[in-house]
């Protein structure tokens, strides 16, 4: 292994509150990137020094090595920079299929999303830049918030509000000059997902991918009779389970691409040696924490 993040879903993972657990004991971490060594004989899909990420999650990736089957890992440029690689098999792709998915969106629509500094939500921003798409991206108030707007928009996002901010009736006037959103990504609930569906087009649709505020969603009857609201839910393990390995590669590639030519680069990242795993994991789960925490290995 050279490199492998921590993400919110590895915590529910070993909290046994996540939808895909391992059988025990077991390795933490479903993402990273390593460089194979060695193969067997029979191997014909990877040969030593190709670099590898996980072909699924719970592989455990949290490791100096391992030894897997060729099935269990996909191929990646080596030629890519290490952060990229370690963090590309999960945010990148869940951003990239909900953008695609749920709406045919065409160049000038509108997306509108909350926790936009997330590693999710940074993918979405660079994503829907490279596809023509403009964003609405809404973050927690926090003390260094000019800080993070300059480098949301610095990644491309066309406007940055606080949840408060959404919630303003001026907001109304702002949508006058902007198209309303017909795709919102909800990452948190509660109120927060409330404001991303007042804004919604008529027909449009939010889908959820996590719930960082542990608060159901609330959607009126009128938003579903009236507006025809679609609420939908997006999980990358069930995309996998419900398409081939080769369509999961080319969506690797297609990304491999956006980062190739400079249009998705990785979250921010802090490096911290495995040894040192106890304060990555600290730090992992602090709040307005913007910096993804990386386990390097090498």
């Amino acid at each position: 292994m050279l490199a492998a993040p921590i993400n919110p879903s590895d915590i529910n993972m070993i909290q046994g509150n996540y939808g895909l657990l391992p059988k025990l004991p077991a390795v933490g971490g479903n993402e990273g990137v390593g460089q194979v060594v060695a193969v067997g004989g029979s191997v014909t899909g990877v040969k030593p020094g190709d670099w590898v990420i996980p072909a699924n999650a719970g592989l455990g990736t949290w490791r100096t090595e391992a030894v897997f089957s060729e099935e269990a890992l996909i191929s990646v440029p080596n030629d890519l920079p290490l952060q990229s690689a370690a963090t590309l098999s999960v945010n990148p792709c869940t951003a990239y299929r909900m953008l695609m998915d749920f709406e045919q969106l065409q160049p000038g629509d509108c997306v509108i999303q909350n926790a936009s500094n997330s590693g999710v939500g940074q993918a979405v921003i660079q994503i829907a830049a490279a596809l023509g798409l403009r964003t609405v991206n809404v973050v927690r108030d926090r003390p260094d918030l000019q800080k993070l707007t300059d480098r949301l928009k610095s990644l491309g996002a066309e406007h940055v509000f606080t949840e408060d901010e959404l919630r303003k009736h001026e907001m109304k006037n702002f949508f006058k000059d902007m198209p309303q959103p017909r795709l919102a990504l909800n990452c948190v609930g509660g109120k927060s997902s409330t404001e991303l569906l007042r804004h919604l087009a008529p027909g449009g649709t939010m889908v959820t991918y996590g719930g960082m505020a542990k608060q159901p969603i609330i959607a009126s009857v009128s938003q579903l009779i009236f507006k025809d609201l679609k609420l939908r839910g997006f999980w990358l393990s069930q995309w996998k389970k419900d398409h081939s390995p080769a369509q999961f590669k080319e969506l690797i590639l297609t990304l491999c691409g956006l980062i190739g030519r400079g249009q998705l680069t990785a979250p921010a990242c802090s490096e911290v040696p495995l040894q040192d795993y106890q304060r990555a994991l600290e730090a992992s789960m602090q709040p307005f924490m913007s910096s993804k925490q990386i386990l390097t290995m090498c």
